[in-house]
C-alpha cells in the first residue's frame, strides 16, 4: 500500500500539468492571439503579452504577428496605354490589425500573400492600364528629362531635333505608386489587413521588345555622335582656316616688313655710293668700270657665247687699247693709275 502512493502522486502531477499546459498559454510582445472554441472564435483579441487563461482541451490558441509584414509580387506582364508591354514588379507592406477578421476570411499568412497577390496584382495592371508607359517610369511630373545639346542646328531636321526629348508627364511614378496603394487599401482591410505602402520593384520591357528598343537606342545615339563629330569637324575646318588667314597676315606682314628694310639699306647704300663716287669726274668714271666689270663677271663664262655690235657699249672696255679710256686716277690718291692692259689679260681677269 504504502509502494502505491508515490506512484499515485506522480499521476496526480503529470495530470495536474497536463491540465496546467491546456489552461495556461504565454503571448508574447510580437504577437496577438484569438482564442477558437470549436473552430469559431471567441472573446477579444489578446494583445498583452504575458501569461493568460483559456479553457483546456476546448479552446485553442491561434497566434498572428502584429510586426509589419512583406508581401513580394511576383513580375507580371501587363499593357500600358500606349500599347507597350511591360514587365512590373511590386512589394508591399503589411500588418494584421483584426485578428478576428483575419482568421475567418484568410486563416493564415499564407491565405493573406495569396489574396494580396489578386488584389495588389489587379490594381496595378488596371492603373498601368490607364497611363502611358513614360508616367511609370519617371519619378515626377516636375522631373525635367535633359536634353541633348542641338542649339544651334538650324538646318537640323524634324527627326534629328526629336532625339533626346522626353515626352512630357502628367502625374509620374509615385502619383500612380499612390493611385494603386488607394484603390487596394479598401479592399484589404476588410480581411483585417492594414495596408502600409506599396513600390514598384522594377518596371522592363518584355523579352520580345527589349532587343527592338535597344536597337533604338543606338541608333539615336548615333545620330546624336554623328551630329557632335560634324558640328566638332566644322569647327575644326573653321580654326583651321582662322589658322591659315592668320599665318598668311604674318607672314605678309613680315615680308613687307623686310622689304621695307631692305629698301631702305639699298637706298642708303645707294646714297653712300652716290656720295662715294661723285667726288669727282674721275671717281664717276672708276665707279662706271667697277660695275662693268661686275657685270662681265655675271654674264661672261666659260661656256659663254656672246654676239654683239663693234658700237656696243656694253664692249666699250673689251674693244682695242685704242678705244680705252684714258688711266684713272685712284680716289683719295694724287698719283696716276696704270692704264688697262691688253685686251686677252682684261678677259681672264673678268673671267676669274
Amino acid at each position: 500500500m504504502k509502494s502505491s502512493i508515490p506512484l499515485l502522486i506522480l499521476i496526480v502531477g503529470f495530470l495536474f500539468y497536463v491540465l496546467g499546459r491546456a489552461s495556461f498559454y504565454s503571448v508574447g510582445e510580437t504577437e496577438q492571439v484569438i482564442i477558437t472554441q470549436f473552430g469559431k472564435p471567441v472573446g477579444e483579441t489578446i494583445r498583452e503579452a504575458g501569461l493568460h487563461l483559456k479553457t483546456p482541451f476546448i479552446q485553442q490558441v491561434n497566434r498572428f504577428d502584429k510586426r509589419i509584414m512583406e508581401w513580394d509580387g511576383l513580375p507580371v506582364d501587363m499593357p500600358t496605354r500606349d500599347k507597350v508591354y511591360i514587365v512590373v514588379d511590386t512589394f508591399a507592406r503589411w500588418r494584421i490589425i483584426d485578428p478576428r477578421a483575419f482568421f475567418e476570411n484568410l486563416r493564415d499568412e499564407r491565405g493573406a500573400d495569396s489574396r494580396l497577390t489578386d488584389i495588389l496584382g489587379s490594381e496595378t495592371r488596371n492603373v498601368i492600364a490607364r497611363h502611358d508607359f513614360i508616367e511609370a517610369i519617371r519619378t515626377s511630373k516636375d522631373r525635367k528629362a535633359a536634353k541633348e545639346a542641338f542649339a544651334g542646328a538650324g538646318t537640323a531636321s524634324i527627326a534629328d531635333s526629336r532625339i533626346g526629348n522626353m515626352p512630357s508627364i502628367l502625374r509620374g511614378r509615385s502619383e500612380l505608386e499612390r493611385e494603386i496603394y488607394n484603390n487596394a487599401a479598401p479592399k484589404v482591410k476588410g480581411f483585417g489587413i492594414e495596408l502600409i505602402d506599396l513600390r514598384f520593384k522594377r518596371i522592363n520591357y518584355t523579352p520580345a521588345v527589349s532587343q527592338t528598343i535597344y536597337q533604338r537606342m543606338v541608333s539615336e545615339r548615333t545620330q546624336i555622335a554623328e551630329r557632335f563629330k560634324s558640328e566638332g569637324a566644322g569647327e575644326a575646318a573653321k580654326i583651321l582656316g582662322q589658322r591659315e588667314r592668320d599665318l598668311k597676315e604674318i607672314e605678309s606682314q613680315a615680308y613687307r616688313k623686310v622689304q621695307e628694310i631692305e629698301g631702305a639699306a639699298d637706298a642708303k647704300a645707294t646714297e653712300i655710293y652716290a656720295k662715294a663716287y661723285n667726288q669727282s669726274p674721275e671717281a664717276a668714271r672708276l665707279f662706271e668700270f667697277l660695275k662693268t666689270m661686275d657685270a662681265y663677271k655675271s654674264v661672261i663664262t666659260q661656256d659663254t657665247s656672246l654676239i654683239l655690235s663693234t658700237d656696243s657699249d656694253f664692249l666699250r672696255y673689251l674693244k682695242s687699247s685704242e678705244d680705252r679710256p684714258a688711266p684713272i686716277a685712284p680716289v683719295g690718291s694724287g698719283a696716276q693709275a696704270d692704264g688697262l692692259k691688253n685686251l686677252p689679260s682684261l678677259i681672264d681677269m673678268v673671267r676669274q
